[in-house]
């Protein structure tokens, strides 16, 4: 099976970096780790090692990075040798070397660069050769009746490659996949690359894959933190690659545990060996998934780099459910995103005082929030947009003659009506359903005008709201109004017993675009969600439009993907499966 290239970007550091030496002794030598942030070049059969040839010896280069990658685990490869001395007999070094360890630690391309991991990372640079050489000791005059012996004495020789790589569960996932034909995530891998056959000076030990993603949900059922479970993680591979193997049997298990203790004993590392963890959690221990729809898990965020910067969500019949309200699910999936960076962006009907107070009941409302007097959104159908530090950037108001027209409908057939005027509702008489839509959708308590002319003179009106039930809106409604407005105004839903006429040519979505222009932003970069037919042109501008499985049949036929409905918490899902 030939190995699979996969692909890592450098991880740079200050040009103030400076190179570093960490000294560690092994026996009656030492490990010389000369420390320098270099870009990985590629090799058959390793990950994420460089080296070169300088008089005759090899120096190896260590570091953390990203770089080009490629594993190899049923077939070995090595690496090709420039001016390899001649292999010596067992147990010889040449005389005044000392035994270099290239401990190279690296950082899968889609982790983010989250400052614990990356702290991590640096103090793995010092934890590894300390483990390495406590493991080495482990195997002079051992008695282990398990243990593969291929690797038996690293007296021979002159240095010794071991690769850490830190990832999420996604890719630890498909090399299960790919390597295993075992299609879940695993807390740790272990790639052997030692060939016996293979007279080399140096020994290719091989490379451990963490999964901090895994690791960060162990450390917290297990009572520590992510750095003592990725150490423990690190030790349970670092014996793997030793020639432990806890599968083979009770006794190769009991070997390999008892090892395991010994080194985080000896090293002074907090938590119990993998294989005592996981024969105490028993039967408690839930089983791990064996497929995966793509759906990151709430909590694991940190773990992905976002796909996009903007993520525009409508609110009535997406954010909220049919209750008009912010499920704590989907309150902590806007939480989650907003904290790894995404920005997130109302982009509804509704009032933005409406929006703010729905928000300011699930903590994401304020100036550091979702929806505040001070940040960006899109507020009654695109009619009223506002940009950075919130301020406004566009407005548009109805034809003040469609307006007159149907509130004089409205009192002749007695169809209660509300004009929207930037944060205030305007209204010709009381109406349960003018209350409801206070009580219920959160909007300004409506205030009744004692005319039309009252109202009208009252402010700019940018669109008005015929309140009625879904068989009036499309029976009567519609029908009327589409014909009665034609190149004056147009008429959208949001709701199947709502129907509203607002300016022609405007939308939701050209409210998006004009605060992407405004910020500077391509489509490419935004991620939208919606389900009624004001939401069709924001979901066709974005590069990824998602429609709720409740919205309108034309909203589904336009989006990219039809996501689960705004009662099962379809924002949170749409987060977790396509943001990141």
């Amino acid at each position: 099976m030939a190995a699979a290239a996969l692909i890592f970007r450098p991880l740079t550091f200050p040009p103030s970096t400076t190179t570093t030496t960490t000294t560690t002794s092994l026996s009656s030598s030492f490990i010389n780790r000369n420390i320098s942030y270099s870009t990985s070049r590629l090799y058959s059969g390793g990950l994420f090692s460089g080296g070169y040839n300088y008089g005759g010896d090899w120096r190896m280069l260590s570091g953390i990075g990203r770089g080009n990658v490629c594993c190899a685990a049923q077939q070995r490869g090595y690496r090709k040798v420039r001016g390899r001395p001649n292999a010596r007999r067992k147990g010889e070094r040449a005389k005044g070397k000392e035994l270099e360890l290239d401990v190279r630690i690296c950082i899968e391309e889609q982790l983010p660069d989250d400052p614990e991991i990356l702290d991590i990372a640096e103090l793995l640079r010092l934890n590894v050769p300390m483990a390495m050489k406590l493991g080495f000791d482990g195997l002079k005059d051992s008695d282990f009746k398990t243990r593969d012996p291929a690797i038996d004495d690293v007296g021979q020789y002159e240095s010794v490659e071991l690769s850490i790589l830190l990832c999420n569960d996604e890719f630890i996932r498909e090399l299960n996949k790919d390597w295993r034909n075992e299609d879940h995530a695993t807390d740790v891998l272990s790639m052997s690359q030692h060939v016996p056959e293979l007279k080399l000076p140096m020994l290719m030990l091989g490379d451990i894959i963490i999964s901090v993603e895994t690791a960060a949900r162990q450390a917290e059922e297990r009572g520590h933190t992510l750095l003592d479970e990725i150490r423990i993680l690190m030790v349970h591979g670092l014996l793997h690659l030793l020639g432990f193997d806890h599968e083979l049997s009770d006794e190769a298990e009991a070997e390999m545990e008892e090892e395991e203790e010994r080194l985080l004993k000896s090293l002074g590392w907090k938590g119990k060996g993998l294989i005592q963890s996981a024969l105490n959690a028993g039967d408690d221990a839930i089983p791990l998934p064996k497929t995966s729809d793509g759906r990151k898990k709430a909590g694991s965020l940190r773990f992905y780099k976002p796909k996009f910067k903007y993520i525009f969500c409508d609110m009535d019949g997406t954010l909220l459910n049919t209750k008009s309200q912010i499920s704590e699910t989907n309150a902590k999936a806007l939480r989650e995103a907003s904290s790894r960076g995404v920005k997130v962006v109302i982009a509804t009907g509704k009032t933005r005082p409406a929006a703010i107070t729905l928000l300011k009941m699930v903590d994401l409302a304020g100036k550091d929030g979702i929806a505040s007097e001070y940040t960006p959104g899109v507020f009654i159908q695109g009619l009223l947009v506002y940009g950075k530090q919130g301020r406004e950037i566009h407005r548009r108001t109805l034809d003040s003659d469609v307006c007159r027209e149907a509130f004089n409908y409205s009192v002749e057939h007695n169809i209660p009506l509300i004009a929207f005027s930037e944060n205030r509702c305007l209204t010709l008489f009381n109406h349960p359903l003018v209350d409801a839509l206070h009580t219920v959708y959160n909007e300004p308590k409506a205030e009744v005008m004692s005319s039309v002319d009252h109202l009208l003179s009252s402010g700019d009106v940018q669109k008005v709201l015929f309140l009625h039930t879904a068989e009036g809106v499309a029976g009567t409604l519609r029908p009327y109004w589409s014909e009665a407005t034609m190149g004056r105004a147009s008429v959208v839903q949001a709701q199947p017993d709502m129907l509203e006429i607002v300016p022609a040519g405007s939308s939701k979505g050209s409210g998006v675009r004009m605060l992407l222009d405004h910020f500077g932003v391509t489509p490419n970069e935004v991620m939208a969600i919606g389900d009624g037919e004001n939401d069709i042109e924001m979901i066709e501008l974005a590069s990824l439009g998602i429609a709720l499985s409740n919205g309108s049949e034309k909203t589904k036929a336009v989006a990219n993907v039809i996501g689960i409905s705004n009662d099962e918490d379809g924002v949170a899902d749409a987060i977790y499966r396509y943001a990141f």
